[in-house]
């Protein structure tokens, strides 16, 4: 089965009944910063799905924001989140609190469950990911926050990336297209380097090695041109 199509890609949210609002927001702003700053283009509405629904395959990013603890997951998500890694997806996990406990918990419980020989681990900082497109020396939000993230590896990918800095709080604009949050301690600067990051992740997560039935990797990597 094949993520995407050759009319752009879309970088979908993932709605676990509640905040997905959201992040429909990060994605969307995050799909304009792609567009906005490399060749690639992707769908500027991007919508949501669930783990139990097929629509699940449709994109090859998965971007999953949380505030609070949440329960278990059912098996039929649990089996669709293995599914989706299998076939070559990227979920990037954004912890909107950036350093609470109940949502970090529940993370972490799940992943076990879908992935117990392969738990998070930190990701060195000169990882691919940190060079995909811009290059930084370590990970920002709209907190500072520890200064590495976490990742699932999958193969020789990072197939799972932990951010417990609020990416998306850095990226959100409210309806007249100003800044929703404040990003401390570092201001704009800092605020620029959480966008450079999540531009990092969706290139990293487009262009990596998949299986061979996927077809969006060439695709993207067409796109972004010879040098990029």
């Amino acid at each position: 089965m094949a993520f995407g199509d050759a009319t752009g890609v879309e970088l979908v949210s993932l709605d676990l009944g509640g905040g997905v609002e959201e992040a429909l927001s990060v994605t969307e702003r995050l799909a304009w910063e792609v567009r906005k700053r490399s060749s690639v283009e992707p769908i500027l509405e991007p919508g949501r799905t669930r783990l139990d629904k097929a629509s699940l395959f449709r994109s090859p990013f998965l971007y999953w924001r949380g505030n609070q603890e949440f329960p278990p997951l059912s098996e039929e998500a649990i089996e669709g989140l293995r599914k989706y890694i299998h076939r070559g997806g990227f979920v990037l996990i954004d912890d909107a609190t950036a350093g609470g406990e109940g949502f970090d918990r529940a993370v972490r419980r799940e992943l076990l469950r879908a992935f117990p020989a392969t738990p998070l681990k930190p990701i060195s900082s000169d990882h691919t990911i940190y060079r995909s497109f811009y290059l930084l020396n370590r990970p920002m939000g709209r907190v500072e926050g520890p200064a590495f993230l976490e990742g699932v590896t999958y193969g020789d990918r990072i197939a799972i990336v932990y951010s417990r800095h609020d990416l998306g709080g850095a990226l959100q604009r409210d309806k007249l297209g100003a800044w929703s949050q404040a990003v401390v301690p570092g201001g704009e600067g800092q605020r620029e380097r959480a966008i450079r990051l999540g531009v990092n992740l969706v290139l990293y997560a487009l262009c990596t090695d998949y299986k061979d039935d996927q077809v969006h990797a060439p695709f993207i990597m067409r796109r972004r041109g010879a040098g990029r």
